[in-house]
């Protein structure tokens, strides 16, 4: 990958008032509750003093925010609020008449853009799923046909229809669309020429997921929030909107299955959560924009792994150190750990000499490819093809990575014969998910099942395709 000019200065931690050690217990907590980092950002006063990337993540590379991307559709209402175009008090059915229900009901066309960045619409749970299976083709629709619970404005519901709307209110009051409103108005400014963007059947942006941004874009864009939306010399966001959309507006209700989830409990802002410390822009498994506004302080999360873990490790390991400087020794003892994060490759031997064929078993449980898949297996100079006929070829490395974009996604895949078992990890390197291919040569059977399952499904040939496309859309 070529490198990138950096967005933000660097400093050593002693020299920018953190202790190394601090941030050393931070990486050793996340290790004992086996989260899987894939990098990290600490900026202190400005100034990046730790960073590191789990190859075969990299520093280059952009990686899934999932519902991250919210934070970044706040600051898209409030450019066009502060433009004139936009209002907190307008309402969906004025701004979007084209895709209000003959038969919209009361509450329903009080829905304002307010309701929609708190998610206090009144909808009993995430309308998402039945917006879509009421108006396959008009999610606006759709959210607008299904019934409410609680009056709007009454009781924060985590929604992500919400968020679309507001993405296609933008789009409607600035006659542009939102992944190039932001490049214009915030990405370009601020040097990050890199977003991707993840899409619905239309190629609309999704709004409330599907931005992907490396990790130093992620820890900028919260050092803009910190900064009162300052970036240089330039103001690029109204101090106004930050500090509203940074704020509590509601509070949380308490988790459905009795988690302790403390930093999903302290209130939400305008598609930000409050946290015990400050606030943080989420996304699902472990993606992470904190900001500490206390302690002048921004942290950037890419994982694959729980999030409040993450957060736990955070105030208890990482806080403590934030404003006691250590030593350069210690700077030094971590600053090599961090240059050797590595994510290990699958062990093992590379095997019989010999091609392998299986047929995909897709009755397990999280399966990424469809069942009766035949998987040949050639030996190759340093690891193996794999190829899934009718489908895609992906090379995989021995006790190394092998990088491929068969679909136009790029996939990173290390594997090794573990008797008489080929086992290979298949990351989605853009994305926090993983796949694990195991091919029994004896039985001629072979399984591919997702670490953790993509929320916007299990089909691994959607997700090499660049941009991923799915779902109906608005017309």
């Amino acid at each position: 990958m070529s490198s990138r000019r950096s967005l933000l200065p660097r400093s050593a931690p002693a020299a920018s008032g953190v202790s190394s050690r601090s941030i050393a217990r931070l990486l050793d907590r996340l290790e004992a509750r086996s989260v899987e980092c894939h990098s990290i950002m600490v900026v202190h006063r400005g100034h990046v003093v730790a960073e590191g990337w789990w190859a075969p993540y990299s520093a280059d590379r952009p990686h899934l925010l999932y519902s991250l991307t919210k934070s970044f559709t706040s600051i898209a209402v409030g450019l066009a609020i502060a433009d004139g175009l936009l209002s907190l008090d307008d309402r969906v059915v004025d701004v979007l008449p084209d895709h209000v229900p003959s038969n919209v009901s009361e509450q329903a066309s009080r829905i304002t853009v307010h309701h929609l960045l708190s998610m206090t619409a009144g909808h009993p749970t995430d309308s998402l799923a039945g917006a879509w299976e009421l108006e396959p083709d008009d999610l606006v629709k759709g959210f607008l046909r299904l019934p409410f619970a609680v009056a709007e404005g009454a009781r924060h519901t985590y929604d992500n229809s919400t968020t679309f709307i507001l993405a296609r209110m933008v789009e409607r009051v600035t006659d542009c669309g939102l992944p190039e409103f932001l490049d214009e108005r915030l990405f370009k400014p601020m040097g990050v020429d890199h977003a991707e963007w993840d899409r619905v059947g239309s190629g609309a942006a999704f709004g409330f997921h599907g931005l992907h941004l490396t990790t130093e874009a992620v820890a900028a864009f919260g050092e803009l929030l910190l900064r009162g939306g300052i970036w240089g010399d330039q103001r690029l966001v109204s101090r106004e909107w930050v500090e509203l959309a940074t704020r509590r507006h509601v509070d949380c209700l308490p988790s459905e299955d009795g988690s302790d989830n403390a930093d999903f409990s302290c209130g939400y802002g305008y598609q930000f959560w409050m946290s015990r410390y400050g606030y943080h822009g989420h996304g699902a498994f472990g993606q992470q924009c904190v900001v500490v506004p206390s302690h002048d302080l921004v942290v950037a999360v890419t994982a694959q792994g729980e999030t409040q873990d993450v957060l736990d490790a955070l105030w208890e390991c990482l806080l403590p150190g934030v404003g006691h400087g250590g030593s350069v020794r210690d700077d030094e003892i971590l600053a090599d750990r961090l240059h050797r994060l590595s994510l290990p490759p699958v062990p093992g031997s590379t095997g019989p000499e010999r091609s392998v064929s299986a047929r995909l078993d897709a009755s397990v449980e999280g399966s990424a490819l469809p069942d009766g898949t035949t998987v040949i297996v050639d030996l190759t100079d340093g690891g193996w093809l794999v190829r899934f006929e009718s489908l895609f070829d992906i090379e995989v490395g021995h006790s190394a990575w092998r990088e491929n974009s068969p679909l136009g996604r790029p996939v990173v895949a290390s594997g090794a014969w573990q008797g008489n078992n080929f086992v290979a990890d298949l990351y989605v390197i853009t994305t926090p998910h993983r796949v694990r291919l195991v091919i029994d040569a004896d039985a001629g059977t072979a399984t591919a099942v997702w670490s953790t399952l993509p929320l916007t499904g299990p089909n691994l040939d959607l997700h090499l395709r660049s941009p991923l496309m799915t779902r109906p859309d608005v017309a």
